[in-house]
């Protein structure tokens, strides 16, 4: 009977332990993006696009999509680039014309492609 009550409390001890660690190697999974981060992109969305209630879901949809595809490090990153390349002059043209900055352009494309797909 000991040895019941050992293998029963080292077996709910573990799922203790699973169950704790489930939910921080979800939010990694998910290369989670700051709250602020997600709003400002579906507020620009739904700019684009209409203000609608059917357009905060497509665009709330879309920015968890790219989410699961681009890191958040990464991401803003391209927000920058995106941002500087319309400065006029030598400063924009840095952000418009360098390797990284086209490939960091070229994921974010890629990413929000995916996202039209499966959200609009």
């Amino acid at each position: 009977m000991a040895c019941l009550r050992i293998l029963f409390r080292s077996s709910a001890l573990l799922a203790i332990s699973i169950a704790a660690a489930s939910p921080r190697a979800m939010a990694e999974d998910l290369n989670d993006y700051p709250t602020a981060a997600r709003a400002d992109y579906v507020f620009g969305c739904m700019k684009a696009n209409g203000e609608t209630q059917e357009l905060l879901q497509k665009c709330s949809c879309s920015i968890d999509v790219i989410a699961s595809i681009i890191p958040y490090d990464r991401y803003v990153t391209t927000e920058t680039v995106l941002s500087m390349s319309q400065v006029t002059g030598p400063v924009g043209s840095e952000f418009r014309s360098t390797e990284q900055a086209k490939q960091a352009l070229q994921e974010f494309r890629r990413a929000q492609a995916e996202a039209e797909v499966r959200c609009f």
